[in-house]
């Protein structure tokens, strides 16, 4: 949204051009729509690619920027593009924007700091700096995207073996948290968007309510309501 209201003062699309998180995302986007089209067409689920096509655009962008609208059950594609899908919306969101995930700005920093320590093993004396805009961003801010990430892929496995221990199916219990935690809407297998949540038990609704307040809260923000340190301050 900051870049949209950069836009409408400037009048100049230079906003979007210089924006690394905003190319990313339009690069992302553009790349994931085309592969999945060309894959339902070459596994004949669309005998035209054209309407691969405009199946693959609306839903991958919906799934992907966590709108959760769809124009049909997904659930009955060849599994690589609902995976696709549900994996993109864990961080193709962007900053400031009400998108779910960890945005996209988050997974090009640790992007940036995983390649700097990879070089750093082939030069154990080199400094890492990571720029995003041209600007250096500060260790401490580096710090907060690798904890916030941690926490929010601990906080997916552990909710996702709660649902797995109260009988539900693997692909079912992964991706019913993952959406409850990215605010996107459907799943895969029963939640699929041919059904609804109804279909879990009480324990499993109750574990998808918490991942949504989780998702929505971006983590940080309930669990330190949850600590016990806070409210004796």
């Amino acid at each position: 949204f900051a870049t949209h209201f950069l836009f409408v003062m400037r009048r100049s699309f230079r906003v979007y051009r210089f924006d690394r998180e905003a190319q990313a995302f339009w690069w992302l986007m553009l790349g994931s729509v085309l592969l999945v089209a060309y894959f339902l067409w070459r596994e004949n689920t669309y005998a035209e690619f054209l309407t691969a096509l405009r199946f693959a655009a609306f839903n991958v962008v919906s799934i992907a920027t966590t709108t959760g609208l769809t124009t049909t059950d997904y659930n009955k594609w060849p599994m690589f593009a609902p995976v696709l899908m549900i994996f993109l919306s864990c961080f193709a969101t962007c900053a400031g924007s009400t998108g779910g995930g960890i945005k996209m700005v988050r997974a090009q920093l640790l992007g940036k700091q995983s390649y700097g320590e990879i070089r750093r093993l082939i030069h154990p004396r080199l400094q890492v700096v990571v720029k995003l805009n041209n600007q250096i961003v500060e260790r401490s801010v580096l710090h907060s995207v690798l904890a916030f990430v941690s926490v929010y892929g601990a906080t997916i496995i552990f909710l996702t073996l709660l649902m797995l221990f109260s009988g539900c199916d693997v692909v079912t219990a992964l991706t019913a948290i993952v959406a409850c935690i990215n605010n996107m809407g459907p799943g895969l297998n029963l939640v699929g968007p041919a059904t609804t949540f109804a279909v879990l038990s009480d324990f499993q609704t109750w574990l998808c309510t918490l991942a949504m307040l989780l998702g929505r809260l971006e983590l940080f923000t309930l669990l330190v309501l949850l600590s016990p340190e806070f409210w004796r301050h």
